[in-house]
């Protein structure tokens, strides 16, 4: 069984007998029902799951249960003699609870009363809860979860945690590792962005290696993503199935955003009349949003733009899949000398947000240049930029360079991250290799005294 970082997380909630309701948030296929089930089936000895998509595609027994009466009956008529349990010894795990949007104010109820321990998950919660009229906000617990990032990747390819300790130890102290682990971290890196995060896809590699059977798993996930949209009238399908087809050949574009009068191909379109379908590929989980800021001050959120993004799609996986199909010379000998620099942003976006860094930015100036990634450095009350490098001229950044000399920008530390070995520092600039991305996030402290 994989290992994940979320599970303790859920293990320690529902051990607790908290009686908030955790609700488990994130894209379709990362393994958000397998870990809880996994948890609460450990925990409780009665299970209850119910499947909210295939119930609302097949009997729809909880479209009408809009109360705790009505939600039991229908309960009731599945779960049979678990439902003598209670609270200590019954959980009843709620999947994907975002294809019946009224039970989501139902939990506040379902808490009140009592009955069982219950537990959810979803996609698609961040949009469901702004149409929702009455949101228990003080009743549930969200974690967002995502596909397996690069840590938890080592793990299932046998790393322990003393060697992910050392690994910390010499990001945190600024060290090199020695030609040969730098060069088996630089190997599993790479075979991670062929592979990704998707559990199926790391599975399949775990057990086969091969690469052709793992292609067909990004193509049936992608497949889904699509499926799942057709979920909205047809004006909204075709375009959300547009913008995230465009997405690979957007990461081809020097610029990298979204240019609106692409979409449906009107030179009259703009952000606003897409708001929906970005709700939608964002809110599923299946994209990541950068969001494009005026001024490189802290904090970023107040210079936020509201018209530019970038997107990248939520696995790297499904993108080298988009890109390279089976050849993986491209990724793994540069033999063909192929740009892998939306590859490498792709993945630093997807390890920053599964890291808790909620919102990404960037900065592009056209006297300047472009910064990729822009974070909040709470710690120095300023701002950390990221540069990503996947060719060998990673020490040219003149957009960095830019910001690293302006005092206004109260820059107090910056990385490039590339493939090459040595960890350097200059100034506030620090070069690391690409591999430790994986230590860079939220690192909240455990308390602060007013």
């Amino acid at each position: 069984m994989l290992r994940r970082k979320i599970r303790p997380v859920i293990y320690n909630h529902l051990a607790s007998r908290d009686t908030k309701i955790m609700v488990i948030d994130g894209a379709r296929q990362i393994g958000k029902s397998f870990i809880i089930r996994d948890v609460a089936q450990e925990l409780f000895p009665n299970y209850i799951e119910i499947d909210f998509v295939e119930d609302k595609a097949g009997d729809k027994l909880f479209e009408n249960a809009t109360t705790t009466e009505e939600f039991y009956f229908r309960l009731s008529t599945i779960a049979g003699d678990k439902m003598k349990g209670n609270k200590e010894d019954t959980i009843v795990f709620l999947d994907e609870i975002q294809a019946y949007p009224h039970l989501l104010t139902l939990l506040r109820f379902l808490r009140k009363e009592g009955r069982f321990t219950y537990i959810a998950s979803g996609s698609l919660l961040g949009v469901t809860l702004r149409n929702t009229p009455s949101v228990p906000a003080g009743d549930i617990l969200i974690n967002h979860m995502f596909p397996l990032d690069f840590e938890e990747f080592l793990w299932a390819n046998g790393f322990s945690d003393a060697a992910i300790g050392i690994l910390e130890k010499r990001f945190f102290a600024r060290e090199s590792l020695d030609d040969a682990m730098h060069a088996k971290m630089l190997d599993l890196f790479k075979k991670y962005l062929l592979v990704g995060g998707l559990p199926d896809a790391v599975n399949e590699f775990l057990n086969t290696r091969n690469m052709v059977a793992v292609r067909a798993i990004h193509d049936s996930i992608h497949a889904l993503y699509g499926v799942d949209a057709a979920q909205y009238d047809e004006d909204h399908k075709l375009q959300i199935t547009r913008i995230y087809n465009m997405v690979p050949s957007l990461m081809a574009n020097k610029k990298k955003r979204i240019v609106y009068k692409d979409i449906a191909e009107k030179g009259d379109k703009r952000s606003n009349d897409y708001r929906d379908e970005f709700d939608y590929i964002i809110g599923a989980g299946i994209c990541l949003d950068v969001k494009a800021i005026s001024s490189p001050t802290f904090p970023l959120k107040e210079s936020e733009s509201k018209n530019l993004l970038k997107l990248y799609m939520n696995d790297v996986g499904l993108l080298t899949n988009e890109l390279y199909k089976y050849n993986i010379d491209a990724v793994m000998n540069d033999r063909l000398s192929v740009n892998l620099g939306s590859v490498y942003e792709t993945v630093v976006a997807s390890e920053l947000k599964a890291h808790g860094i909620k919102q990404l930015f960037y900065y592009d100036n056209k006297a300047h240049g472009e910064v990729e990634f822009i974070l909040d450095d709470y710690d120095n009350a300023a701002i950390m930029p990221i540069e990503v490098k996947s060719g060998k001229d990673y020490t040219i950044h003149r957009a960095l360079n830019t910001f690293m000399s302006n005092p206004d920008y109260r820059v107090k530390q910056a990385y490039v991250m590339s493939n090459a070995k040595d960890i350097k520092q200059d100034g506030y600039l620090t070069y690391l290799p690409i591999y430790f991305t994986m230590f860079i996030g939220e690192n909240p402290p455990a308390e602060v005294i007013l």
